[in-house]
């Protein structure tokens, strides 16, 4: 169920708050976790099965795990953790990278003769990726000492599917909520702001992200051979624009749903494109995967401690799973590498992050951007060959901007593209941004005013038109 859709705005929604707030105290945790049953289960069907697995086997290795803790049984405590994490990387193996080794294979086997093997294509559970990173976390900080294990199977439900951030994010561990499963603030400016960020969400999606969405299929979908520079920086600065107000305006609605439930969500994004360096994009943005490869492989693997060559080891590793993270298919391993391969440079050179007053800060700032949207190519094309075409075009003379482009840039389109840029590459909180939970006051009230009276209703005029997209984080 998509939060951009007519059945969660208008119906959905709706029901789960009046349930949740006329409803008991007691009663609460429940309906939640009922609600979240049901949107998983209205998008994935019997796939919501694999939720239920990887939360029951979690649950049950956070106990074995728990167990060894106290008796001092350093054995149980990692069978427990490996347990855990077995399992959920056997379900994220077979399910999302099934179908991709099955077609190398086959490819490969072909030049040689070989014959096929018979497949029945596996579906793609959506949100596999971020609930069993969620859910294995738990086991994890366990075996740390972080969290206590928990008694209540359904409170450990709760926390896996609950559903403002179940399907894409920001992925939220354990020892963030836990205190929260049970004790809550529900106060009404704190319901008042949680609207006001998810209106501000929808708007991101709607208004921004799906209205430049058709000059990047456009761009992306054309005769690559004869497409010209100025089209093809025209597709990627679109797609720039869609992916990070799509995937920060899913992390918004997500984090003002979780506050209009009393939830506080970590923050998944802070201005990535004004970062100056790589390594402070990616302190920007998806903040709460780079966390989370951060603290269960970075630092396991010794971080920056063990030396300069093991400390370049250690993040090439991590991008090449941060890229396979993304999906199966080379060109997000590639970008993987692409990413890493900077941060290493950077490391190398000994470029780190400055001050945004600092004189050079507006030269780093767009030629981090440039680096970024270089990426960006390799992250949206269906293969290699056609990312490498597409870069081609964008740095060679010749070609010519396609009909259909030209078509797809309308009046729409174009102010879309203008305060999506401005809100984006202005430095600070005064355009976009964490403007309405920044700024306090009258000031900051008169802001959530208007988001949730002028655009909330405008986005959903969009919404009910049925001129929306699925976000484009629900593919991984």
């Amino acid at each position: 169920m998509v939060f951009s859709s007519v059945t969660f705005l208008f119906f959905f929604l709706p029901v789960c708050l009046a349930g949740y707030y006329l409803m008991p105290k007691r009663l609460r945790n429940g309906w939640l976790l009922l609600s979240s049953l049901v949107v998983y289960t209205w998008g994935g069907g019997a796939l919501v099965s694999l939720l239920i697995i990887s939360t029951v086997v979690d649950f049950a290795m956070g106990w074995v795990v728990s167990s060894g803790v106290r008796s001092g049984n350093r054995v149980r405590v990692r069978a427990g953790v490996a347990g855990s994490v077995l399992v959920n990387l056997a379900l994220l193996s077979y399910f999302k990278y099934a179908n991709f080794f099955v077609e190398q294979f086959n490819a490969l086997g072909n030049r040689f003769g070989f014959e096929e093997i018979a497949w029945t294509t596996v579906a793609l559970p959506i949100g596999i990726s971020f609930f069993t990173f969620q859910s294995m976390s738990y086991t994890i900080d366990v075996s740390r000492g972080r969290v206590e294990h928990l008694s209540n199977i359904f409170d450990f439900a709760l926390y896996v599917t609950l559903f403002p951030q179940l399907v894409a994010g920001p992925i939220v561990r354990f020892h963030e909520i836990s205190h929260q499963i049970h004790e809550r603030r529900l106060t009404v400016d704190r319901f008042a702001l949680g609207a006001a960020r998810f209106a501000h969400g929808l708007a991101k999606k709607v208004l921004i992200a799906d209205s430049v969405a058709p000059i990047v299929d456009v761009a992306f979908g054309s005769e690559l051979a004869t497409l010209g520079p100025a089209a093809a920086w025209l597709g990627i600065a679109a797609y720039t624009i869609q992916i990070y107000f799509d995937f920060s305006g899913y992390s918004d609605m997500a984090i003002g749903l979780g506050m209009m439930f009393g939830f506080d969500f970590p923050e998944n994004f802070r201005r990535p494109y004004s970062a100056v360096s790589v390594t402070d994009f990616w302190r920007r943005w998806h903040i709460t995967l780079s966390n989370w490869f951060r603290d269960y492989v970075y630092i396991p693997l010794g971080g920056s401690r063990r030396g300069k060559v093991r400390t370049l080891a250690n993040l090439w590793i991590v991008f090449v799973l941060v890229g396979i993270w993304h999906g199966a298919n080379w060109t997000f391993l590639l970008w993987g590498m692409y990413h890493g391969a900077l941060l290493m440079i950077e490391r190398l050179t000994g470029q780190r992050p400055v001050g945004a007053g600092a004189s050079l800060a507006p030269l780093r700032r767009a030629a981090v951007l440039l680096a970024v949207m270089v990426g960006w190519v390799l992250f949206r094309s269906p293969d290699i060959s056609s990312a490498f075409e597409y870069l081609g075009a964008m740095f060679t003379a010749g070609g010519t901007t396609p009909e259909l482009l030209a078509d797809a840039v309308d009046t729409r389109a174009l102010i879309a593209m203008g305060i999506g840029a401005a809100s984006v590459l202005i430095p600070g909180d005064a355009v976009g941004g964490l403007l309405i939970t920044g700024w306090r006051g009258i000031r900051g009230a008169a802001v959530r005013l208007a988001e949730v009276a002028v655009v909330f209703p405008y986005s959903l005029i969009i919404v009910a038109s049925g001129s929306f997209s699925p976000f484009l984080y629900y593919q991984f």
